[in-house]
């Protein structure tokens, strides 16, 4: 005869007794705590992390596309804004030479006026074309134009031309006797050269 051991019979007993509480509660077997059923589902963890990168990447996709369309505006605007410096880029210097021509058409009409005698009228069209000239310095100084002092000084092959040579009893042997047009510097570069008559000495 098979005679049950006092364990076996408590642990039987054990059994039971689970089996009824959980009857008692209603509760199913996959909600009691510790059972293996209760646990998460690795595979639907894995696809909800997927859907949230996908939507992430989305947008960082979308994020990308705005700054690129954003750069290649800029460069279109940065572009246009170049082309329409580089046409315009006279307009300060001509601007600063209209009071010259200002100037040049009020001596004229001085010297062409008919209530004044032809000394005044010779004298007032002296006088503007001296303005003029005065103002076009002063407006060619503020864009660092400036005039090269020929006279007197030695010849500079660089920066002078020479034109010919005469005798001077006063200038001393290749130096500037004479100016026929001055030479012109624009900042540190030449924007023409000097064309002097230069001493052959006496």
């Amino acid at each position: 005869m098979y005679i049950l051991s006092e364990e076996s019979v408590s642990e039987k007993k054990s059994e039971k007794e689970m089996f009824e509480d959980i009857e008692s509660t209603g509760e199913p077997l996959s909600e009691v705590e510790g059972d293996p059923l209760a646990e998460s589902d690795p595979e639907s963890e894995v696809l909800d992390e997927l859907e949230v990168a996908q939507e992430e990447l989305a947008k960082q996709k979308d994020q990308v596309l705005r700054i690129a369309a954003e750069f290649e505006n800029y460069k279109k605007r940065m572009t246009r804004d170049k082309n329409t410096a580089m046409k315009y880029a006279g307009e300060p210097i001509l601007r600063e030479i209209l009071p010259a021509l200002d100037n040049l058409e009020r001596a004229i009409a001085q010297g062409v006026a008919e209530d004044v005698g032809a000394e005044q009228a010779l004298s007032s069209l002296l006088e503007g074309v001296q303005l003029t000239l005065k103002s076009l310095v002063t407006s060619l100084e503020k864009f660092e134009v400036t005039a090269i002092e020929s006279i007197g000084e030695p010849f500079d092959p660089v920066n002078q031309e020479a034109l010919t040579m005469e005798a001077s009893d006063t200038v001393p042997v290749n130096h500037v006797l004479n100016e026929f047009e001055k030479g012109y510097v624009y900042k540190d570069r030449l924007l023409r050269a000097a064309k002097v008559i230069v001493s052959s000495g006496a």
